[in-house]
């Protein structure tokens, strides 16, 4: 596990939730987990691949989240796609709800981290990209990738 800024320890990264969405919002939420799960994930054995967030029946939820079982577990093992349900506060969620019932606008979650032992998932409101955009972004990236290099005179950071 990667330790960032801030004591969390980063289980996971969603890569290409970036590449594929605008990020307009933030959020970090709680994540219920049955059994050996959490042995599993601070093992990094899990997967955001088409993972998302959905308000359902006044709850959120995050669907596709796989979390491969763990090895020494023998009983009561859960399904490894299972929809899993997120803790947040009434008045976040019914503004999320509010958002995302707006035309264009998802869920994504951007990374999984343990917080003082707790799991928590840090959710972004995005927007999807077009082609367009995402070939704006690399060229953006590139650019300032550039001008770093350039300022530091072409040697490598140490």
């Amino acid at each position: 596990m990667a330790r960032s800024a801030g004591g969390r320890n980063i289980v996971l990264r969603n890569r290409k939730a970036r590449h594929e969405f605008e990020i307009l919002e933030e959020l970090e939420v709680g994540l219920v987990l049955e059994g050996a799960e959490v042995k599993s994930l601070r093992a990094g054995r899990a997967s955001f691949n088409d993972a998302y967030a959905a308000v359902e029946g006044g709850e959120l939820w995050l669907h596709n989240l796989h979390i491969s079982p763990y090895e020494s577990a023998h009983i009561d093992l859960p399904d490894p796609l299972r929809r899993r349900k997120l803790l947040v506060h009434r008045r976040e969620l019914n503004r999320l709800t509010v958002k995302t019932a707006e035309r264009g606008f998802t869920l994504v979650p951007l990374d999984l981290h343990f917080t003082r032992g707790r799991a928590k998932v840090l959710l972004g409101l995005g927007r999807g990209k077009k082609l367009h955009d995402k070939r704006e972004s690399l060229k953006r990236d590139v650019m300032r990738r550039e001008v770093e290099r350039a300022l530091h005179g072409g040697r490598d950071r140490e």
